[in-house]
């Protein structure tokens, strides 16, 4: 018997659905929020009386029968550290995303509006690989400096699910392949996945690892802490220029890798050299969970937008596929991935992780 399944991803400005059936995509939208429409809600959860009804009207316009879903599945928010899975919304993570135990973000609306909606037609909501998904090992947390532990923030969602779809495809099982994903999007996270576990990952958001288009990744701590003092900045202006406008924004202007490559290929000298700079910084990351796995490394896969680019590809071979062959997934593709976590689920692949 097939699944039918609704899968609600939503951002700060848009709630992106697809309706599936197993795998095959019927039909999907990108609903876009003004700011002004957004503006009138005091906070994150005040917004999903007005974004259910955009879904549900849509459904309609459409003439989907909204009682044929056997599933509904929202985007993961900001709950507490847990571990990679599909997750049932239970009453527990339904509490937490309401007041946003790591903070207020739009996907914390995935769950809420799951849970709503597959309640008032009776069957089961799900949320998968969350970015708070935790996986580390012990001696990965360890910073140095004891206050401030390396935490795990990244592309749970498409990293698992592209290091799933190798496995599938060479026959493997996920848990017994020894992985190197590097997602390059907006944010820059490479993860080392051993048996199944993120066991070490660059802190994709404000943390470490390579800059990208619109973070500043590693920065010299020493170097920060006087910025952070000097009275110059408040302290949003300060986390903007980590996140948001560093990366390619604080050096170009431009947060997009095609803009940075046209640039340089008309002989702009520094977005050349920002370029080659951000290649050598996801090289050296690949370099590090290299070492993480003990340089026993089944495969790299590469994936997010960035890598549809043929030459940051090649370039990121050239450093590195002598420690192990590259397979390349460009783009991400979150409303399949979420439908798919739910199908393993429902199909018995694996079972239901409890919050």
């Amino acid at each position: 018997m097939s699944v039918k399944s609704l899968i609600i991803n939503p951002g700060s400005t848009s709630t992106k659905i697809g309706v599936f059936e197993d795998e095959n995509l019927l039909f999907e939208e990108t609903l876009r929020h003004s700011t002004e429409e957004i503006s009138q809600f005091a906070n994150i959860v005040d917004q999903k009386d007005f974004r259910k009804k955009i879904i549900t009207d849509l459904l309609a316009e459409k003439n989907f029968d909204i009682k044929s879903l056997n599933v509904v599945v929202g985007r993961g928010g900001m709950l507490k550290p847990i571990s990679g899975g599909t997750y049932p919304v239970t009453d527990a993570l339904l509490e937490d995303l309401k007041v946003g135990v790591q903070g207020q973000h739009a996907s914390n609306l995935g769950g809420i509006l799951a849970r709503e909606i597959a309640d008032s037609i009776g069957v089961p909501s799900y949320i998968v690989d969350p970015v708070v998904v935790d996986e580390l090992m012990p001696i990965a947390r360890y910073s140095g400096v004891p206050e401030l532990p390396r935490i795990s923030v990244f592309h749970a969602l498409n990293q698992k699910a592209v290091a799933k779809r190798y496995a599938k495809e060479i026959g493997k099982r996920y848990d017994e392949l020894r992985l190197i994903v590097v997602h390059m999007g907006g944010g820059v996270s490479v993860g080392a996945h051993l048996n199944g576990k993120v066991i070490d990952v660059f802190n994709a958001l404000d943390g470490d690892g390579a800059f990208s288009p619109e973070r500043a990744g590693a920065v010299p701590s020493g170097a920060l802490i006087k910025m952070c003092f000097s009275g110059k900045y408040t302290e949003k202006e300060v986390y903007s220029k980590v996140v948001g406008k560093g990366g390619f924004n604080a050096y170009l202007g431009t947060n997009d890798m095609r803009e940075v490559t046209k640039r340089a290929n008309e002989g702009d000298e520094k977005a050349a050299e920002v370029k080659k700079a951000f290649l050598l910084q996801v090289a050296k990351d690949i370099g590090s969970m290299a070492c993480v796995l003990n340089g026993k490394v089944d495969q790299i896969i590469v994936t997010g937008g960035i890598a549809y680019g043929e030459d940051v590809v090649a370039a990121l071979r050239e450093y590195a596929e002598w420690i192990a062959p590259f397979t390349v997934y460009p783009g991400e593709d979150e409303l399949l991935a979420l439908a798919q976590g739910a199908l393993r689920v429902l199909n018995g692949e694996e079972k239901a992780m409890e919050y």
